[in-house]
């Protein structure tokens, strides 16, 4: 199974874990992560990952958020054709960089997109075959 985290996923460990949503998010993101780290889970990384994780002011959360790319079995470089799709993924209200990590992880046919962002979740629930969800929520389905 091909799984596509966001930036905001990755960031999620690095909030405040007062909130009880917040640390209920955090364990599913980490327990995806092991998955991914143990192989169970492949995991595609992109240019949007690059750009945003690179943007981190702090420099051990944006180095650990960026060593994660050499473990990914797929890096999706933006192509015009990921452009086009990520308008599309616009038209129904996305950012533009959260469509972009759509379209790319769409582009590398994921079976699960993983964010955090209610803002993407509120929109949209799938892009074709590729699920859109919070971690727990993966969690919770596979009972792992």
């Amino acid at each position: 199974m091909r799984v596509y985290l966001d930036n905001c996923c990755y960031n999620r460990p690095f909030d405040d874990q007062n909130q009880f949503s917040v640390r209920m998010e955090t364990e599913a993101k980490l327990h995806v992560q092991y998955l991914m780290r143990t192989g169970v889970l492949e995991y595609v990384w992109s240019d949007m990952l690059v750009v945003e994780a690179g943007d981190c002011p702090i420099i051990d959360q944006r180095e650990k958020i960026l060593s994660w790319r050499h473990g990914a079995s797929v890096f999706v470089e933006i192509t015009a054709e990921i452009e086009r799709n990520a308008g599309l993924i616009m038209d129904l209200g996305v950012k533009t960089g959260d469509a972009l990590h759509l379209a790319c992880a769409a582009y590398a046919k994921c079976d699960w997109f993983f964010t955090v962002d209610r803002g993407i979740l509120k929109k949209v629930n799938n892009i074709g075959a590729m699920r859109v969800a919070n971690p727990l929520r993966y969690i919770e389905e596979n009972r792992i």
